[in-house]
């Protein structure tokens, strides 16, 4: 497995395992604006990507969800350039992360964000966006009831969650990410023939000496 797949769903599957188990409080886990401003918890801008709820079966969807595409976008579109990856999943964390606080500020869209505390589930959601934008044309199947292609398979996988009672925004969310990155790393480049989300060059030497596979 991937050193950032492992390394992210390794950590998911800990934090969410020790609240399960009461050893950790997602108090201090969850996003909170004026707790990471004025009291300087900064490490609320990472957990609350860690923590996936209750150990259930949608635990064990969204885990797999995790584990397929991050893998996939590790092993294939970001092949032998890790540090690329780990700066994808930075750039979605920040836009994210940027985009409930300020929302949170927006009238008729405050209640809605106001709910959400972690957006573990919007980066998961992000990550399928991208492959399936990358990959439109492969054909996929549901439940092997009836067939269609990875392009669509964002819209599909919003409808079942909204269908089930899911927070519409937290999915929404993760395709705003999603498409945010999409475009300025792979549309707007062939545009304009410049890259706005090249690797700083101190991320690529985090990763300088990283094999293109872990076993």
């Amino acid at each position: 497995m991937p050193i950032i797949t492992r390394s992210y769903l390794t950590a998911a599957i800990v934090t969410t395992i020790g609240c399960s188990l009461e050893i950790i409080s997602p108090h201090i886990l969850y996003l909170h604006p004026k707790l990471v401003l004025k009291q300087y918890q900064i490490w609320r801008l990472i957990t609350n990507f860690l923590y996936f709820r209750n150990m259930d079966l949608d635990f064990l969807f969204h885990m797999f969800f995790l584990y397929r595409y991050c893998k996939l976008l590790e092993e294939n579109s970001f092949r032998g350039r890790t540090a690329d990856f780990f700066y994808m999943l930075l750039f979605g964390a920040t836009v994210l992360t940027t985009t409930v606080l300020v929302g949170g500020t927006i009238p008729y869209l405050s209640v809605s964000f106001a709910n959400i505390f972690f957006l573990s589930y919007s980066l998961t959601f992000m990550m399928v966006y991208v492959w399936c934008k990358q990959n439109p044309l492969i054909h996929m199947s549901l439940l092997g009831i009836f067939t269609f292609t990875a392009a669509y398979l964002p819209w599909i996988l919003l409808s079942f969650s909204v269908l089930v009672g899911g927070s519409l925004w937290v999915d929404l969310l993760g395709m705003i990410a999603g498409h945010a990155y999409y475009f300025l790393e792979d549309v707007y480049p062939k545009m304009t023939g410049r890259r706005p989300l090249k690797t700083p060059s101190f991320i690529k030497n985090l990763f300088a000496g990283e094999p293109l596979v872990v076993l």
